[in-house]
């Protein structure tokens, strides 16, 4: 949310610096992200200055150019060149000198000294559009003939300049979504009183012109106020309305709706102007639409409505989405002649609901979806009226219209002193509770020892209970006033093993020793991933998405992972390692009631994506690209850390809507670990053309594993490890998992290692043959390997490899 420092001062004395400012705002729940500077005309006027032309001679090389001495209060005069044809001895002008910068729709560039077809130019003198106070450039500004010399123009043009604060506003914080909300608080923080604006309103009995109002559902719309007014004059606003909406980074339209936004970012209740004689058979009727009615909203889209959706409607047809975006067919526009003001208080589920479905997000729904302030209906509604009337824009016609049938109260909650304390962790004072409470607004019903009875005011929808009320006193008091205590007592918690916590960490520790980067992902995703042929049942989906494209929550870490990959692909950064840490949702299918909370379950997952070369591009390194293999041996890595081998489980190869080709390992039928190459399919849909290949752990069930993994140290070998290789011409069909178990067999306790390090197949091989070279090391921890041993250790392996149809080459 925007806030202006100049506009905030309006309602409240204040003068303090704008850092303490963001600290103080900051420290009562209103947590300020950035804060900038704003000229009323973008760069302030900065080195431009008045002039007088002392001289104007035609340009000796050029036919429409002029060379002219300017004085603009300096001891010499200023050499510039000049095109525009009304320049002339005498005139007053403003002047941009040397290094200031002048902004463009295209941009912007700084003024030089330079030599323009021979003559030197020390500055410019400038039309409107070149500074930016108007649009026309048929020549230069001429001022009149009594401005003084050498005047700034910041100062000769008023030029308006303020500190902009954006706060971050908690969804809770619904009391601080306008100017005076936020001054509320500073005046409860600094014990000051904060001002609302006079109102100069006045009914109009006569109602000469009146709309008729009727509220078919009061749940959604608990209350509903409006006014007519008629002799409306469409214009331009003032230059100071003006220059409030800009600053906040709002457009000017016209005056109508310039002040609706105004006292909308003033009092932070949202208000709508129809057009009055829109409004067809002279009555508003507030009612839920009817399912799939097309209604085109202010932006020209045309949208199926629901019957959840509440609308503003006239005796034929819907005029507004109630609370969230308004018709095209009843604004204000400059031939309105009478309009129609509504301020209304609308049930914030029934317009969060509404603004969800159809994916809008509004100024009016987002303070409508955290709670306005039911008691701010009326003010706001006789502010924009009497601002209307005022500023000679129109007049009252008619009386107020309050559609109220149930009237909300203010919640009364009871509160302890010493309970307040306890939670604070400081005794801070009942007369600086009773202090903070006024300010506040909260209200003292009466008092007995100890307790209070408190009337919570309507605007402090987030305040339902005790411990909301100390969280305000404690905001206002201060955080840092409270003392860190020197003795806490703490309750240590005993830590079951395997640590998720700590195990994490040691991965993560070890991938990014590796050249990996870790990420973090939505855990929404868009539905574009899924085929229509695809069972949704079996996606967590979410009825109110925020946006389409965050519409199901993840049922793999693939996705985010493919979407950070093509960010940095478009950037010329295409070696990417990656991996997450994260959780997945899925939703059991053979369950059918929605509302079984056993239809649910997330698992965490480690992924882990690699793209492009191994190795970054240097003179002593091999430009290898990544492959399946290399990417298992990461995987491998990640069994091994924790006392695992990735071979002891079984696995089929697989292919499905994420993976091309892709091994399963599966532990008592749960998927452990899936690694291959991603599908082309799902590639073309995030627009990457380069392979990518990924593995998928199931973290929650490797940690459960770990629970068995008994580790125990070995001192290092007195004696020698022995090597010997082997050459075997083998069917394709035996993988190399069966010939690293039959070694293990064989050779028992002797076997050190099996390493793989030679496949061949093609010329001198039969069909349907493939050559493996495999090393295997021995060791005997007791003694050293005799030839006589060794020889018996291989020829046993031999006979056994024959078995399967190996030839010993």
């Amino acid at each position: 949310m925007i806030i202006s420092y100049n506009w905030l001062k309006n309602y409240i004395d204040i003068s303090v610096d704008i850092e303490t400012l963001s600290d103080i705002l900051t420290q009562i729940g209103l947590e300020v992200s950035s804060v900038e500077e704003y000229n009323s005309i973008k760069g302030g006027l900065q080195g431009f200055v008045t002039g007088k032309v002392i001289e104007c001679d035609k340009h000796p090389n050029a036919d429409k150019l002029s060379v002219t001495k300017v004085d603009i209060g300096n001891p010499e005069l200023l050499n510039i060149v000049c095109g525009a044809p009304n320049v002339a001895v005498n005139q007053k002008v403003i002047v941009a000198t040397v290094g200031t910068t002048l902004y463009t729709d295209d941009g912007s560039f700084k003024i030089k000294k330079a030599k323009l077809r021979g003559e030197p130019s020390e500055g410019m003198i400038c039309a409107e559009d070149e500074i930016g106070i108007g649009t026309s450039h048929e020549g230069i500004m001429v001022l009149p003939d009594d401005t003084e010399i050498g005047i700034p123009a910041s100062q000769y043009f008023n030029i308006e300049k303020d500190i902009i604060i954006e706060i971050d506003l908690t969804p809770n914080r619904a009391d601080a979504t306008g100017h005076i909300g936020v001054a509320r608080d500073l005046a409860a923080f600094f014990n000051q009183k904060y001002n609302f604006s006079d109102l100069n309103f006045t009914e109009n009995k006569t109602n000469r012109f009146k709309i008729d109002v009727s509220v078919e559902n009061t749940e959604a719309c608990p209350r509903y106020m409006g006014i007519c007014m008629d002799n409306i004059k469409i214009a331009e606003s003032p230059d100071w309305l003006k220059n409030k909406l800009k600053s906040i980074g709002l457009n000017p339209v016209n005056n109508i709706v310039d002040i609706t936004n105004f006292v909308l970012h003033e009092t932070g209740h949202p208000l709508h102007a129809f057009d009055g004689d829109k409004i067809i058979g002279g009555k508003i009727i507030v009612k839920p639409a009817k399912e799939n009615t097309e209604f085109v909203t202010l932006d020209g889209i045309t949208r199926k409505l629901q019957n959840s959706d509440l609308m503003i409607c006239n005796t034929k047809a819907p005029m507004c989405i109630a609370g969230v975006f308004g018709g095209i067919d009843a604004g204000i526009n400059e031939n309105t002649k009478r309009i129609f003001i509504e301020s209304a208080y609308f049930n914030p589920v029934w317009v969060r609901k509404t603004a969800k479905h159809h994916q809008l997000s509004t100024d009016s729904s987002f303070r409508f979806e955290r709670g306005a302030d039911v008691n701010m209906t009326p003010y706001a509604l006789k502010r924009a009226a009497s601002l209307i009337n005022e500023l000679g824009f129109g007049e009252i016609a008619s009386e107020i219209i309050d559609v109220y049938p149930q009237i909300i109260k203010p919640k009364n909650l009871s509160f302890s002193f010493n309970r307040c304390n306890n939670l604070i962790g400081k005794d801070i004072g009942k007369d600086t509770i009773r202090r903070i409470l006024k300010s506040l607004e909260i209200k003292i019903l009466d008092e007995s020892d100890d307790i209070l009875n408190l009337e919570i005011p309507t605007y402090r929808v987030d305040v339902t209970r005790e411990a909301d009320v100390v969280e305000d006193i404690l905001r206002i008091y201060g955080y840092n006033n409270i003392e860190i205590p020197e003795k806490i007592e703490l309750s240590i918690n005993k830590v079951h093993k395997p640590d998720n916590e700590s195990l994490t960490n040691i991965i993560s520790d070890m991938l990014v020793s590796q050249g990996f980067n870790e990420i973090m992902c939505n855990s929404f995703i868009s539905n574009k991933y899924f085929n229509e042929t695809d069972n949704k049942d079996k996606h967590v989906r979410l009825h109110n998405p925020l946006s389409k494209d965050l519409s199901i929550m993840r049922p793999s870490l693939v996705y985010g992972g493919l979407e950070s990959i093509e960010y940095n692909i478009n950037r010329k950064n295409t070696d990417l390692k990656f991996f997450e840490f994260g959780r997945t949702y899925h939703s059991d299918v053979t369950i059918t009631n929605p509302g079984d909370i056993n239809k649910y379950h997330e698992n965490k997952q480690l992924a882990i994506w690699i793209t492009g070369h191994k190795n970054q591009l240097a003179w002593n390194k091999k430009n290898d690209k990544t492959d399946y293999f290399y990417l298992k041996s990461f995987a491998a890595n990640v069994f091994k850390k924790l006392g695992l081998k990735i071979d002891d489980f079984e696995f089929d190869i697989i292919s499905n809507n994420i993976f091309s080709t892709a091994q399963e390992y599966k532990h008592e039928k749960k998927v452990l670990l899936q690694h291959g190459i991603i599908s082309p399919n799902l590639l073309k849909k995030i627009d990457i053309e380069q392979e990518v290949f990924y593995a998928e752990i199931n973290w929650s069930l490797l940690i459960e594993l770990t629970n068995n993994v008994k580790t125990q140290y070995l001192p290092v070998s007195k004696f020698p490890i022995v090597k010997r290789d082997l050459a075997l011409l083998i069917d394709k069909q035996v993988s190399y998992k069966q010939l690293e178990d039959i070694a293990v067999k064989n050779i028992g306790k002797y076997l050190k290692q099996v390493n793989l390090f030679d496949v061949y197949e093609g010329k001198n091989i039969e069909v349907g043959k493939i050559s493996y070279a495999l090393t295997f090391a021995l060791e005997d921890r007791e003694k050293t390997m005799t030839d006589i041993q060794i020889e018996k250790i291989m020829k046993h392996l031999m006979n056994a490899y024959k078995d399967i149809g190996a030839k010993i080459r």
